[in-house]
């Protein structure tokens, strides 16, 4: 008997210690997701900035005081060795046209090259490849923007932007155009900008579908140029929403809003809209680079579309969304548990949202139809939300059937309205004795016995019920 209380004890100890570790353990897991989850919402965004240049034989021409090329690659040099300071940046070089030259048999429209890769100390690297790159072939700037796709390694909390140097237009048949705007559908780039060195007034317009174009047409621009591109790059903008009312003021708020982005239709910003201390519209910080979709999510939602951020200014935006509430009441004591109403647009099926009786929710103005959920149901057409009013909707109180039958049976209730019988609801076939809340009104109940087997024992009962009563109705 000893034997058995000591091997009993050693088991109890030996389990509690497997659930103390296993505790213990959990507990660290737990620990470590915590920790993990709040670095990486703490982690500030990083940017990465990918300069992709020409290298064809035509950056070979003078310009100014020098090569294009020698300019080119100069100023680049500057600009890379400035960016060391600049924190959560990375710059990576890729460039084309610099490897094979255009000879009488054709031109090589795969001569591109990833040079230098992302990294947080890779700017000497970049300076010194921009000093041995040479001038050799033709301009492949659609096949050289579908491999920058595979310059960014995967991460997620980056943003990624290319900046293209050029002085000549696509000689390989592709489509820059159609291959950029595919790269931010799918969100791998933000929109990018493409810097022209002394281009051809005629061929500019080829590249306004690029990205945001910028014309360098001497040194002296080149230079401001990169350092508006790189503040723009570098920079988030503000932004201000006007949710305007009838009287065209702002004075609509505390709706929620998302920013998409308008190629990717990927979810750039979620926002509530806030009145602040001041009475205005809050300013919030948008990305500049790239173009939005918004959507206000009042009922219904409004939205707007293809959203040009002007970089360094604080931009408004505005969007007509007067409002105005709407109050469902039950006039006296709601017998219904949990009642709500459909709302719909005036003369449409789409429903919007249900609402709940008791409870008072914010519209767009203009016309709507409530199909009310009492029994029978309830129809209210062209309810009128005007801005900034309070519409009030009451239905009369609800009363009580109580039905009685003999035996178990199958039995409905019908409204009478008029010469026709409209069918509200069906009693349980399982019981003898059954409350249902009714609307005021005329009703009928019909209900045959469940083991009667002829048609003409079918018994039937009309009754009235009015508001706050309780009816009954034996059968």
């Amino acid at each position: 008997m000893v034997i058995g209380q000591k091997v009993n004890i050693s088991l109890i100890s030996i389990f509690m210690k497997a659930i103390r570790y296993l505790i213990i353990l959990s507990l660290l897991a737990v620990f470590t997701l915590s920790t993990h989850q709040a670095k990486s919402q703490s982690a500030p965004q990083k940017t990465r900035i990918l300069f992709v240049l020409d290298g064809s034989q035509s950056m070979y021409a003078r310009w100014e005081n020098g090569q294009k090329m020698q300019v080119a690659t100069r100023l680049l040099r500057n600009l890379v060795d400035s960016l060391k300071s600049a924190k959560n940046v990375e710059v990576a070089l890729r460039a084309y046209g610099h490897q094979y030259n255009v000879t009488s048999t054709g031109r090589n429209c795969k001569d591109t090259k990833l040079e230098v890769p992302f990294g947080p100390t890779n700017h000497e690297k970049i300076k010194e490849r921009l000093q041995t790159i040479r001038p050799k072939g033709t301009t492949l700037i659609a096949y050289s923007l579908e491999q920058a796709a595979n310059d960014f390694p995967a991460c997620d909390n980056c943003r990624n932007v290319i900046i293209l140097i050029t002085d000549g237009i696509e000689e390989c048949d592709g489509d820059p155009c159609a291959v950029s705007l595919a790269l931010q559908k799918r969100g791998v780039i933000l929109k990018p900008f493409v810097i022209g060195l002394g281009l051809d007034p005629s061929v500019m317009d080829a590249f306004k579908c690029v990205g945001t174009f910028y014309d360098a047409k001497d040194e002296k621009t080149f230079k401001q140029v990169m350092g508006v591109v790189i503040s723009q790059a570098l920079n988030n903008t503000s932004v201000q929403v006007n949710l305007l009312d009838e009287m065209n003021r702002p004075t609509e708020s505390n709706v929620p809003m998302t920013f998409y982005d308008h190629f990717s239709k990927q979810v750039r910003y979620n926002f509530v809209h806030t009145i602040n201390s001041r009475g205005n519209p809050d300013t919030i910080p948008i990305d500049p680079l790239g173009t939005y979709d918004l959507v206000v999510h009042t009922i219904p939602s409004v939205s707007k579309s293809d959203i040009e951020i002007i970089p360094g200014k604080h931009n408004v935006i505005a969007v007509d969304a007067p409002q105005g509430d709407l109050e469902l009441k039950m006039s006296g004591y709601n017998e219904y548990k949990d009642l709500k109403a459909l709302v719909r647009k005036a003369g449409s099926n789409q429903l919007l949202v249900v609402q709940n009786f008791d409870e008072t929710q914010r519209y767009l103005t203009g016309s709507y139809d409530l199909e009310i959920l009492t029994l029978p149901r309830t129809y209210v057409k062209g309810v009128n939300i005007a801005q900034s009013r309070t519409t009030n909707v009451e239905i009369p109180q609800a009363g009580l059937v109580t039905v009685s039958t003999p035996t178990k049976g199958i039995g409905s209730i019908f409204l009478e309205d008029g010469d026709k019988l409209v069918w509200v609801c069906n009693l349980n076939n399982l019981n003898t004795r059954e409350t249902v809340v009714l609307q005021p009104g005329y009703y009928r109940v019909v209900f045959r016995p469940l083991n009667a087997k002829q048609s003409i024992y079918t018994k039937e009962q009309s009754f009235k019920i009015t508001s706050g009563q309780n009816t009954q109705v034996k059968l």
